[in-house]
């Protein structure tokens, strides 16, 4: 992934804000931004603030290797270790900078011109002028429909899992297997179908290439008329030799793996996928159907990792909210991306109508 991050200071020392924009580094595409108000300070803790910023959120995103570019000579020259860091304000952040650093792997840092840095510059002034708007200002911005400061038409992702297999009923590991829906998932599917059929302006429905989302996304798309689009990027979590296997079955096989896999996702099952390369995948996907369907409605057909992932994405959370969440079959979840790299997260596991 790419930082990006500026900070500056009205004075210097002065009011001070950061900013911080996380990119994937081969599409471009910004996964997260960074904003905030500091207090007084100098522009040299603020840019350092920016990369503090920006390093925990890419660690957050769960990223390998992150290229850091800043306009800051100073932070670059002192963070590749070509400058030796002696003031005594820059020094606790400093540290605390190759602290988020080593978390991730390889880091990488470039100077680049401000004009290059456009992003992150606009992020820290936003946070200075937030704090300095007065009170009633404040208080008005709130009610607006966009606090966020999203930008731009979104695109509106309704997420559905798909209905009851065989192997759901005996909660077992179902990844790759391609199992038909049962008589029961049929019928949760049509409901789901009903319901979604009601929602204006849907424009594609698009599902993992397994039988039993297509099988959920058929219903629906016979409804409105559409063809069902396949994507593999929305297919399952490869459980490889955990397959079939219940909870207990899996930890009696392989405990310490299974064990380790229940906190760490970027431990694989296995002959199996890791979470984070789900993630991967995912988030490739959803650039994918962004760029096709931008600003559209849709409805993407898929299983529990991946509409947990693209959740997750919405919400730029850690990946510890892939063990807390429980989606369930047929469950209604909706998302939107906006062009600005925004998300907003509308809608969780809805399954009224099965009621």
């Amino acid at each position: 992934m790419i930082v990006e991050a500026d900070g500056g200071s009205r004075g210097n020392p002065g009011p001070a804000g950061y900013g911080a924009v996380v990119r994937d580094k081969l599409s471009g595409e910004t996964l997260a931004e960074r904003k905030g108000f500091i207090g007084v300070a100098t522009n040299n803790v603020a840019e350092y603030q920016g990369l503090i910023a920006g390093l925990r959120a890419a660690r957050e995103l769960g990223a390998e290797t992150v290229d850091v570019r800043m306009d800051s000579k100073l932070v670059v020259e002192q963070m590749s270790g070509r400058w030796k860091i002696k003031h005594p304000s820059m020094q606790p952040l400093a540290r605390e900078a190759q602290e988020v650093a080593r978390d991730l792997g390889r880091v990488t840092y470039e100077w680049i011109p401000r004009e290059r840095n456009k992003q992150a510059d606009r992020l820290a002034n936003e946070a200075m002028d937030d704090e300095a708007a007065p009170k009633t200002e404040k208080a008005e911005g709130a009610r607006q429909p966009h606090w966020s400061g999203a930008m731009g038409e979104p695109t509106r992702v309704i997420l559905l899992r798909h209905g009851q297999t065989r192997l759901s009923v005996d909660r077992r590991y179902s990844g790759r297997g391609d199992h038909p829906l049962t008589e029961l998932g049929l019928e949760q599917a049509e409901k789901a179908a009903a319901r979604l059929s009601k929602v204006d302006g849907i424009a594609g429905v698009i599902s993992s290439p397994l039988q039993r989302a297509q099988q959920t996304a058929r219903k629906l798309a016979d409804k409105l008329g559409l063809e069902v689009v396949t994507h593999q990027g929305l297919i399952e979590t490869d459980f490889g030799t955990w397959e079939g296997l219940t909870f207990a079955e899996a930890s009696e096989q392989d405990p310490e793996v299974h064990r380790r896999w229940l906190g760490d996702t970027s431990v694989k099952p296995p002959n199996g996928e890791s979470f984070d390369e789900v993630h991967a995948r995912v988030r490739k996907a959803r650039t994918d159907i962004i760029a096709k369907y931008g600003g559209k409605t849709l409805v993407l057909v898929s299983h529990v990792t991946p509409i947990k992932t693209m959740l997750r994405q919405a919400l730029d959370v850690g990946p510890q909210f892939l063990f807390r969440m429980h989606l369930d079959l047929t469950g209604v979840s909706i998302a939107e991306f906006y062009p600005d790299g925004h998300a907003s997260v509308k809608l969780v596991n809805d399954t009224s109508h099965l009621g």
